[in-house]
């Protein structure tokens, strides 16, 4: 199953208030917060490392970008004093920060993902801590996707998108797992 060793760590990756705006379309797990907030209970009940990380677009306009409120972290896993946060500007969150430090100085942890958008930050995040050779977990229905438009124009539901990206990370860079599967 999901046994959560000792010394794991939690990343939650951009959930932030811009991403409950209707702009970004039709989204798939609508219980993705709440389920985030359970994980979230356990790793802290269980005393182990949570991070959170956040998005901050240089695109002034932009729902992520600072000193908007839709840049502030939703109420469901807002940090607590002394949970580490770290700020990235791109998708990956080993990308300008000091992430992969962190971890390296924490003796190579495994490190479970969840967070929004299935298809980029949580994706790009996980790809990257697999080739860096952190053993890596992403908890399924702890994330969700919006839909997608294709190359030819047509409307990818964000079910599908949120599926075949977890589907092209699972056993290649992290495994991918259901939240009722930890066992800590």
């Amino acid at each position: 199953m999901g046994k959560v060793a000792p010394g794991s760590v939690l990343v939650i990756i951009d959930v932030q208030k811009g991403f409950s705006d209707p702009r970004w379309g039709v989204r798939n797990n609508p219980d993705a917060e709440k389920m985030m907030e359970k994980v979230l209970g356990e790793f802290r009940k269980h005393g182990l490392t949570v991070i959170h990380v956040r998005h901050d677009s240089k695109n002034p306009n932009s729902l992520l970008h600072s000193g908007k409120e839709t840049f502030q972290f939703r109420d469901e896993v807002k940090p607590l004093e002394g949970e580490m946060i770290i700020t990235k500007h791109v998708n990956s969150a080993f990308i300008g920060t000091d992430l992969e430090k962190v971890l390296r100085k924490m003796g190579n942890p495994p490190v479970y993902y969840m967070g929004l958008v299935t298809d980029h930050c949580v994706s790009t995040t996980a790809r990257m801590s697999g080739n860096l050779g952190f053993e890596s977990f992403v908890i399924e229905d702890a994330c969700a996707a919006h839909e997608a438009t294709g190359m030819n124009g047509e409307k990818i539901p964000a079910q599908v998108v949120h599926d075949v990206n977890l589907a092209s990370i699972n056993g290649e860079f992290a495994r991918v797992l259901k939240s009722e599967e930890l066992e800590f």
